[in-house]
Formats: C-alpha cells, structure tokens, sequence
C-alpha cells in the first residue's frame, strides 16, 4: 500500500532500521493539510495549507506493524492525495492524529523532523514552518 509519510517516517534510514524497506520513495505533497508538532507530527485540515512529505510502499503488515507502537497507536488512517514533482497525483494513505489529542510540545522530535526535511529538500517556506516548532 502507499502511505505518505510526513514525520520522522519518511527518514528511509529509520524504516530499514525497524525491518520496514519501502518498495517505493517519492517525494510528494499533500494539499489543504497543515503540519502540527504536538509530541509527534500530524496533519490536520487547513484550508491552503501544503505539507510536504514521502510517499513510501510497504505491506499492510508493515504498515499495521508501524502504527502499533504506543506513541503511534491513536493516529488514524484517511485517504489523501498526493501530488508528486511532476505534477502526477495518486490516492494514497495517510495516518493522522485526530486534532483533539494533539497536545504539548516536542522539542526535540521537531528538530530530528527540521534535520529530515531539510536533508530531504522541501521548499524553504515549509521548512520555515518546520523550524517555527523548534
């Protein structure tokens, strides 16, 4: 299954570590969705918002394997699209906190995420955002 992954999953290197190889990464972005740092990542609807992220392949029981974890278990799958550099777009999934659980804040985890996303090359307004949790 696609999944787009737009917090510390989309770092390929911390898959492979957990087990987890991707069949397919591509950069992408989702439309209308603003990144929120509470402890962990997640998105939340926001009219004009774009955030950016990696469309990753895995099996539904890596995907299941993934999300089982304690400081991942409450996020929820929807279905989005994501749009790549070339303009191509696809249904994919993606798992999100739902809003009324997003709270604190996390330091630490939004410059792991700031190292990520600018490793990865996300446009410098989005990094801006990014960096605004920091």
């Amino acid at each position: 299954m696609k999944v787009f992954f737009y917090g510390l999953f989309m770092d390929k290197d911390l898959l492979l570590a957990k087990g987890l190889v991707p069949s397919f990464s591509q950069k992408a972005w989702v439309d209308n969705y603003a990144l929120k740092i509470g402890e962990r990542a997640s998105l939340v609807n926001e009219a004009g918002a774009r955030s950016y992220g990696v469309v990753m392949t895995l099996e539904q029981t890596q995907v299941t394997e993934l999300y089982a974890d304690d400081g991942v278990k409450e996020y929820q799958p929807e279905k989005l699209i994501a749009v790549y550099q070339d303009g191509t777009e696809e249904d994919v999934i993606c798992y999100n906190l739902p809003s009324h659980l997003i709270r604190g804040t996390n330091r630490a985890y939004a410059e792991k995420l700031l190292d990520v996303t600018t490793r990865l090359g996300f446009p410098d307004e989005f990094l801006a955002h990014v960096r605004s949790f920091v």
